[in-house]
């Protein structure tokens, strides 16, 4: 197969998602079971543009575990580095759906998940620095082992284009006294492209202000500072350039994944050579795609679709 396009590495599991829309969880019945984990997510989002990717990541040694390395081989994500933790099982992630704009998410990674045991001892390094595109994110770096595991990464890829951070904050992973802005800013220093929402944003830089944050990334040693900024669409910044792009309207039904399939598409874009405007189009579409959908990898949008929907805009 020679050197990946893309290479991610960090959180995995099983998404069990309700299917009685604007039910709490115990009024729900019935659950659809999907693939899950940003990291993973935004691999199988590559891999439906046609990108040849991998995710670095690891699971329990029980049937969920089976489940995913099986959905992963379907969807075309290669799985030889997703390891097995004998201890540890499987995570599982429980939501509820309330469009347009609550969603929340109910993390089963206790007492650890085993993607937080991702070792330095079980990264390819040379394959990290030979892929095209290296994705790293902020709850990779939330525990250790990964930590030190996903710092000894982004350092093997000596400032590649294309070695993305995604900012991926999520409070309840980290334990109380942690630093996350700490981590974030030294992910950021080795990291080429860097990308988060608002709430991210503000952890990693303490503004909400997507111009001055952007800025601050840049000086922290990022070439490309992404925002998302939701309904408002998505801010990008490089030292001798700025680009807004719109939001793309769309009836949500559960936002979640959204940011994964961005990720997917920016990936796609990049290694396209496409002007960034057009990139964050194609990424903020993808986004929306997902965003109308019920799971997060299963729905993970091809190129055609992606594509009818910037059509439309253009159109409206």
């Amino acid at each position: 197969m020679g050197s990946f396009e893309v290479i991610t590495m960090g959180r995995i599991g099983v998404d069990l998602y309700p299917e009685q829309i604007g039910a709490t969880l115990a009024e729900v019945r019935t659950f659809a079971k999907s693939l899950g984990g940003s990291a993973t997510n935004v691999a199988v989002a590559a891999t439906r543009l046609g990108r040849r990717a991998a995710v670095i990541t690891k699971v329990g040694n029980d049937g969920f575990g089976v489940y995913v390395r099986r959905a992963l081989a379907e969807f075309g994500v290669d799985t030889r580095w997703v390891g097995t933790d004998q201890a540890l099982p499987t995570p599982l992630v429980f939501c509820e759906i309330f469009p347009p704009d609550r969603f929340p998410v109910y993390f089963y990674r206790e007492p650890k998940a085993p993607d937080m045991n991702i070792a330095l001892d079980d990264l390819d390094l040379e394959a990290i620095a030979a892929a095209a595109v290296f994705w790293t994110t902020g709850t990779g770096l939330s525990d250790e082992p990964s930590r030190t595991a996903t710092l000894a990464a982004l350092d093997a890829r000596r400032q590649r284009d294309f070695t993305i951070h995604d900012l991926d904050h999520r409070h309840h992973l980290w334990r109380d006294g942690d630093d996350p802005r700490r981590w974030a800013r030294e992910a950021t220093r080795r990291a080429t492209v860097v990308v988060g929402n608002t709430d991210e944003l503000e952890m990693a830089t303490a503004t909400r202000d997507p111009r001055v944050g952007a800025a601050a990334l840049l000086e922290l040693g990022a070439k490309l500072a992404i925002v998302k900024r939701g309904h408002e669409g998505v801010y990008a910044r490089t030292a001798s350039a700025e680009v807004t792009v719109p939001p793309v309207e769309i009836d949500v039904l559960n936002g979640l994944g959204a940011g994964d399939a961005f990720g997917g598409a920016l990936c796609h874009g990049l290694l396209s050579g496409w002007p960034l405007r057009r990139t964050l189009e194609v990424a903020n579409a993808a986004g929306a795609i997902v965003a109308s959908r019920l799971a997060c990898a299963d729905a993970m949008p091809t190129m055609g679709e992606i594509e009818s929907v910037l059509a439309r805009k253009v159109a409206t």
